[in-house]
């Protein structure tokens, strides 16, 4: 930076910062610039039949970080493959048939938009290129069907070129890695967890901080894992470590659990101003905070940390039978016993959260441990709503291309097929659509006055670049900055399909202005299929059904195969949970209930199944079995379908189970908090069968 601008960013602190970020911008713009020259020149050196493939292959993979480049190109590699074997299929199956060969290709296009919806990150981005490879590779053969298989190898050819290009040029010239990023991530998160359990050790945490608190613990937990997931590509020591990442996320979400129910137990008693038990509760809980009180340069070093909360973990059960005896014996010690429970198992997942970060920071890792995944909730019937709507569109536009022999049909599809996959995955589409367009006409206006006011008066590549360069790149100049995202993707594909670089070009302005058009009608349609049949994400309807979805975690946390279910509870939970509450205006009315029903889940569904997995493992009657099993279906009949009769039901049968746990001490802390979780007047539980559902509620 010169010795000037230096001076002005220490006058003006917000000045550096926006000097760095174009910085960056503009070396984005350079790479991408050069790997798209190059992709062209090789294209064209290899004889390949349409170097714009390549350059398009290049223009939508890249991206500022290398891993991100890298995860993409793998899932456009898997899904051009996909495609390429479908549409060679396709038209050895319908080669004369046009009308069975564009239904056949509707519905195939249709069902990779639902899958496109369905998964996240760039397992979705592989079902957009499914979807449309197979329209490329298809339809410029539809007059020509023998030449079907030239197409497809060609297609194939040059997809691999740009993606190959794509890769090197991030990873080799000036990379930005994503593993410091997710290195930052992931201790910015740990250091912030143990800040707010250091903060908390003092007594109870008002539930509106409670809510706050799970709402970052949820984000950062999904920020993890989809930073994890395309950090593997790039680097292979997180692929070695992947196992642990997985599995220090999972901890992280366990404790969190463990952590909100001690003090939603802790506050309910105070509410009841039960002093006693409370006051025992906080003592018990009080060395916990003098474990995390290190020195100041310590308070995040799990180094120091790990033996500290080992050390408090083996003081914690003398210290709780001395608690316990100052108590009167009844309902006194059975609350107590409930708290105490919660803060073993919750001193217990941090000391494990703690123990493989610091595995993690470790150069070297031993040993090997618990292969766990992030479940996701997937959306099948907002994925079956993006299928319904791809199909609707490519088949109006396959019956008016049939019905008016258009010659330029083929391009309408073409475009209309690539944007009904992007702008299904997209956050919102009609917004996306809109910008996106606009982006793809400016891109078309720059392409015409390159093509037929520049190049015409110049020769060799040099000449090509000299005249291309400042128009192409806009496009990556605005996908740097995210508020131009869309409309750079958009003005990156229409100028490079309209350019249409060959070796020598061909010049053809009637044809060029015809297949704009076509192009344009296909990305219209495709923005105006949104129109006719909303996306339902961020809809007021999936709100309320994924609600239902959210509350069905208790149900399965009930009923479930108890192998593996802890993991996958806390991670489906989570996910359904950021899937609604990201399309919530924070701190409405609405967002607080979504709030308060992820808390209420959460503490319900995890007390179940620790319950039946203490039920498991103990000696038991069968008397005592059967009543704990009904105390179990009839909350999860509660949380299936809430009303004032199933919930007067769930607090009788757990309140028979405790009676009928007398002689089995170890099941009971888990139904007394069973039971005070279905009682708990500021549960949503409570607002709902007191006065019923209000019309706007989930």
């Amino acid at each position: 930076m010169p010795a000037l601008s230096m001076k002005a960013a220490r006058r003006w602190p917000g000045l550096a910062e926006v000097l760095a970020g174009e910085g960056r911008a503009w070396l984005f713009v350079a790479k991408t610039l050069l790997a798209l020259y190059l992709a062209a020149w090789l294209a064209m050196w290899l004889r390949l039949e349409q170097p714009a493939t390549a350059m398009i292959t290049v223009g939508i993979v890249m991206h500022p970080h290398s891993g991100m480049v890298l995860a993409k190109s793998f899932y456009r590699a898997l899904g051009t493959l996909c495609g390429s074997a479908f549409g060679l299929a396709l038209m050895c199956v319908f080669p004369q048939q046009r009308e069975l060969f564009l239904l056949s290709l509707s519905v195939w296009v249709a069902l990779c938009a639902g899958g496109a919806t369905l998964y996240r990150n760039f397992m979705s981005y592989g079902f957009v290129l499914a979807g449309y490879t197979a329209a490329i590779v298809a339809l410029p053969a539809i007059n020509d069907p023998l030449g079907v298989f030239d197409s497809a190898l060609m297609r194939v050819c040059e997809v691999m070129l740009g993606l190959v290009v794509a890769g090197v040029v991030s990873d080799v010239l000036f990379p930005e890695r994503l593993r410091p990023l997710l290195r930052q991530r992931a201790r910015e998160h740990f250091a912030h967890f143990i800040d707010f359990v250091r903060g908390s050790t003092g007594g109870s945490i008002p539930r509106a901080e409670m809510e706050q608190a799970h709402l970052r613990f949820v984000r950062a937990a999904v920020e993890l894992e989809n930073l994890r997931a395309s950090v593997i590509f790039e680097d292979p020591e997180v692929r070695a470590r992947s196992t642990r990442m997985r599995l220090l996320n999972q901890h992280n979400m366990a404790a969190a659990t463990s952590f909100q129910s001690l003090h939603h137990t802790i506050n309910r008693l105070q509410r009841e101003g039960r002093t006693a038990e409370v006051d025992a509760l906080i003592a018990l809980y009080r060395p916990l905070g003098a474990a995390l009180a290190t020195a100041p340069g310590d308070l995040h070093e799990p180094a120091v940390l790990a033996p500290r909360l080992r050390a408090c973990a083996r003081q914690l059960p003398a210290r709780e039978a001395e608690l316990r005896a100052g108590l009167a014996p009844g309902r006194a010690q059975l609350a107590f016993d409930t708290g105490a429970t919660l803060l073993r198992r919750f001193l217990d997942e941090l000391c494990a959260y703690v123990e493989v970060e610091l595995a993690l920071r470790g150069r070297v890792q031993r040993g090997g441990v618990e292969r766990v995944h992030f479940r996701r909730g997937n959306d099948a019937t907002g994925a079956a709503v993006a299928v319904l709507r791809t199909f609707l569109t490519m088949t109006v536009l396959s019956a008016f291309w049939i019905a008016s022999g258009w010659p330029f049909g083929a391009s309408a599809m073409l475009l209309a097929t690539i944007f009904s996959g992007l702008l299904a995955a997209a956050p919102n589409p009609l917004t996306s659509a809109f910008v996106t367009l606009l982006g793809f006409a400016g891109g078309i206006l720059a392409a015409l006055h390159v093509a037929y006011g520049l190049l015409p008066g110049s020769s060799g590549f040099v000449m090509l670049v000299a005249a291309s360069l400042p128009f192409l790149a806009i496009g990556p100049w605005l996908n740097a900055h995210a508020e131009f995202g869309g409309m750079g993707g958009g003005f990156s594909i229409g100028i490079v399909y309209i350019l249409a670089l060959k070796d020598p070009m061909v010049y053809d302005l009637a044809h060029a202005l015809n297949d704009a058009i076509a192009q344009l009608a296909g990305v219209a349609l495709a923005a105006a299929s949104f129109v006719f049949v909303p996306r339902v994400t961020g809809s007021g309807w999936q709100r309320r059904r994924q609600v239902r979805r959210l509350r069905g975690q208790v149900v399965l946390a009930a009923t479930a195969p108890l192998q593996g279910l802890p993991w996958r509870f806390e991670s489906v939970s989570r996910d359904l949970f950021h899937q609604v509450i990201v399309h919530t205006r924070p701190g409405s009315r609405r967002s607080r209930e979504l709030l308060a029903w992820a808390l209420a889940v959460q503490e319900s569904g995890r007390a179940l199944i620790e319950l039946r997995q203490q039920l498991r493992a103990s000696t038991a009657s069968p008397e005592v079995r059967a009543a704990v099993d009904r105390a179990v279906q009839a909350v999860a009949q509660l949380y299936h379908r809430p009303d004032a009769g199933r919930r007067q039901q769930a607090e009788d049968a757990v309140r028979a189970a405790i009676d009928a746990c007398a002689g089995t001490p170890t099941l009971r802390p888990r139904l007394y908090q069973l039971l005070g979780a279905l009682r708990d007047d500021e549960s949503p539980l409570a607002a709902w069968t007191s006065a019923g559902e209000p019309a706007d509620a989930p």
